[in-house]
């Protein structure tokens, strides 16, 4: 069930009966000449939504906007800082945590926002140790789940692509997004077949060693049915993760 699609009367109902909630995050960046802007953003949001509906979990709103300083090369791309994407998490959890919830688990859909994600948890964590959370206050839980890195999304991912998986613009992403959204699938030539890999830094830099954004990949293989394999392994793999994470202590 989605947050956002729910009456306060009906969060609070169901928190009578669970205090867990997933929180689909990513980022709204370039993805080479035919992955959406959005990629990042749209698949966590799809693998969370089926996640949340296999085990009856609330999932809530999307942060769409994470840390993707590197892209700003590439129009349409926008970013946080990170200090900015800490503090959007922090409030997100702690506005969450008022009403009750206390298991916050993090669908992340961007490698970028790993680091700052960790940094958020730790802040979280920090605040409430140091601003009154006594010993018999709810304990807060957050944890980070990277749709695109289970073992069996990963060992799909090598079945499908091999070497053309590649680390940015993957064809596993964008046909996640052609089996989601079939009809915003784009065609595009791609020249090497199999983009360079190397290292990031800033905007410049990466648009001189990425001129069309792909890094190691080769998203001219993606297909929707492809993408739906994809999509089943994922929300498989997140919803039993999530079962998990509930059961944690």
């Amino acid at each position: 069930m989605l947050l956002h699609h729910c009456t306060w009367r009906e969060v609070e109902a169901r928190l009578e009966h669970g205090k867990g909630i997933m929180i689909p995050i990513g980022s709204t960046e370039q993805h080479g000449p035919n992955g959406l802007v959005g990629t990042d953003a749209l698949c966590a949001e799809v693998v969370a939504k089926g996640a949340g509906e296999a085990v009856d979990a609330l999932v809530a709103p999307s942060i769409a906007v994470g840390m993707a300083q590197h892209h700003l090369g590439f129009a349409g791309s926008i970013t946080l800082r990170p200090s900015t994407l800490i503090a959007v998490v922090c409030d997100t959890v702690q506005s969450l945590a008022r009403h009750g919830f206390d298991k916050f688990y993090f669908v992340n859909g961007h490698g970028g926002n790993i680091a700052t994600l960790s940094a958020a948890f730790s802040e979280i964590y920090a605040g409430r140790s140091l601003h009154g959370q006594g010993l018999n206050s709810n304990a807060v839980r957050c944890k980070l789940k990277n749709w695109f890195d289970g073992p069996a999304i990963k060992a799909l991912s090598e079945e499908l692509y091999g070497a053309a998986e590649g680390s940015h613009a993957t064809p596993s992403e964008v046909s996640l997004t052609q089996y989601a959204f079939p009809e915003t699938i784009k065609q595009a030539a791609m020249s090497p077949a199999i983009a360079p890999q190397g290292p990031i830094y800033d905007a410049e830099d990466y648009r001189n060693r990425f001129p069309d954004g792909r890094i190691g990949s080769n998203p001219a293989l993606a297909s929707p049915e492809d993408g739906k394999r994809i999509y089943d392994t994922a929300v498989g793999e997140v919803a039993e993760g999530y079962l998990a994470f509930l059961k944690a202590d």
